[in-house]
């Protein structure tokens, strides 16, 4: 019996065949993602990034909505745009900009005021173009 166990210890004969099986399944696996990725083209989809900026949104003395760059990234002018209580109307940051004589850059200590007056309870939406997000969505 003991001779019967030896040989079972030392029969070895099944193992290569099973971890070579076990190698080309996950080599089949790793090539199936990557031609995969890009044949659907799944890197090209993620687009512009959003901003990661602090922006605060205030109603000054004479009721205009005014726009201050608190930290963060600098943002293009020309990517912002400002929607004052889901109005059709919408305001390109860099028409206020260029009006004021300023540079193409909303960045940190700017300060921006729009035309749009009102009461309060005004809700104002600041979106990133670029990335079709929102950077900012606040009820004053």
């Amino acid at each position: 019996m003991m001779e019967k166990f030896k040989s079972m210890i030392e029969n070895d004969r099944g193992v290569s065949p099973v971890i070579g099986v076990i190698l080309m399944v996950a080599i089949t696996v790793i090539l199936a993602a990557v031609i995969g990725t890009f044949v659907l083209g799944l890197g090209d989809s993620l687009g512009a990034s959003q901003p990661s900026a602090q922006i605060g949104v205030s109603l000054n003395s004479s009721d205009n909505v005014t726009l201050s760059h608190n930290g963060g990234d600098s943002i293009r002018t020309g990517d912002l745009t400002i929607n004052v209580n889901g109005s059709s109307t919408t305001y390109d940051l860099e028409d206020v900009v260029s009006s004021a004589g300023a540079d193409d850059q909303f960045s940190v200590g700017n300060t921006y005021t729009t035309n749009q007056t009102g009461a309060t309870d005004q809700r104002v939406v600041v979106i990133h173009e670029p990335s079709d997000s929102i950077i900012i969505d606040r009820l004053l």
